[in-house]
């Protein structure tokens, strides 16, 4: 393995070979020898191996970060952790259907951005979908008789559907459905980002327009040209072909590059409450100042990792590290130290008495067990319990 990685300028630049060498194997295999190919999709599989490329070269150089490194370490190691196996599970599919299905996160910044994003993200999921699939072969349809399709995938007979069928015109439209989806979504956050003032002040166009812009070329080419192949008789839809097949590479090239790139990195998202999940009096930490549990073990101890790798441990004097302390601690440190203050005796939630007489209120309050859910647990526990007269 050495020697083939000395073969190559950089770890990258291997890892970009390789990528592109599975991926025509894989089209290889799958069109039984370049035998099915479709040459009229060869632009788009050649654009596609370069987007591969960069793809590769970004998503490397995002590991490869002392953060993203560390957090990918703990989630492969927490992965198969035979004792954790079961919240694993529970969590990922928690987290894959809040985050990516349902796309909670973004619904929580209200409904008009919610819709806008899940047009835009599964509108895109279907279309890279059935692009990258048509493109590199790794699905087709052979024609069995005049009336019947079978759809083969990976060079293996699947399903068979009747050629005018509905869910073959699902399927044949399923770029145009995706395509709408797009539209609608991009549409939708062209109009906020144009109108709403608060969202123009911070936005950039290179950052925030330009990847809608493209988005929007590449839709509105690809159904203009099924305007033309069904309603105009296939009228100028040689020349328009060419042309969504530019904004297809141009959306390609860019994709690694810029906001775009966060598509692929979401998913990724669903590894992180499945390393950082909490469960009481097991994986908790409890602060060094007051004692009760405010974070998780594996959370604290990557954070004093990544900041001890960047030099900016942050270590205090008996010790211990800032880390090690909640939130409410941590104000209250900061506040005696800019008061020149030693921590106050008792209660560490009461309120502090400085020396000029300014009373200042508790900086925090503790974790209730609300937060790990042991009073719902409790209620329902004693909901069925028999009351004494």
């Amino acid at each position: 393995m050495y020697k083939f990685e000395k073969s190559f300028y950089s770890k990258t630049s291997m890892y970009s070979f390789v990528v592109v060498l599975i991926l025509f194997f894989s089209m290889w295999v799958s069109t039984s020898k370049f035998v099915h190919i479709d040459m009229a999709l060869l632009g788009y599989a050649i654009s596609s191996a370069i987007f591969a490329i960069g793809l590769t070269i970004r998503m490397s150089f995002w590991l490869y970060r002392k953060a993203t490194n560390r957090v990918a370490t703990r989630s492969v190691g927490n992965l198969f952790n035979k004792e954790r196996m079961q919240r694993n599970a529970k969590a990922i599919f928690k987290t894959l259907v809040d985050n990516i299905v349902l796309q909670k996160f973004i619904f929580h910044r209200g409904l008009y951005r919610g819709i806008q994003h899940l047009m835009i993200s599964w509108g895109c999921i279907i279309s890279f979908a059935i692009t990258f699939g048509l493109t590199f072969g790794w699905m087709r349809f052979d024609l069995i008789d005049p009336e019947t399709y079978q759809i083969v995938v990976f060079n293996v007979p699947t399903m068979k559907m009747a050629a005018h069928g509905f869910f073959a015109e699902l399927v044949y439209n399923g770029l145009n459905y995706g395509a709408i989806m797009v539209l609608i979504g991009v549409s939708m956050a062209l109009y906020r980002r144009i109108t709403n003032y608060d969202v123009k002040v911070t936005q950039r166009f290179e950052f925030d327009i330009l990847p809608l812009l493209i988005l929007m070329a590449v839709t509105v080419t690809g159904l203009i040209l099924t305007i033309m192949y069904t309603f105009l008789d296939g009228w100028m839809h040689h020349y328009m072909s060419l042309v969504h097949q530019v904004t297809v590479i141009i959306m390609l090239v860019y994709f690694p590059f810029g906001k775009l790139f966060h598509v692929p990195i979401r998913p990724l998202a669903t590894a992180v409450p499945m390393s950082y999940q909490e469960v009481v009096k097991v994986d908790t930490k409890t602060c060094k100042g007051c004692g009760q549990p405010y974070s998780n073990d594996d959370q604290i101890a990557d954070v004093q990792a990544i900041l001890k790798s960047q030099g900016m441990d942050l270590q205090m004097a008996d010790g211990s590290y800032l880390s090690d302390y909640c939130t409410g601690c941590r104000r209250r440190m900061r506040a005696m130290k800019q008061m020149n203050l030693e921590a106050p005796k008792g209660n560490p939630y009461g309120p502090i008495n400085t020396n000029n007489g300014i009373h200042l209120s508790g900086f925090s309050k503790k974790r209730s067990e609300e937060f790990y859910g042991l009073d719902q647990e409790l209620k329902e526990d004693t909901k069925n319990e028999p009351v004494s007269r």
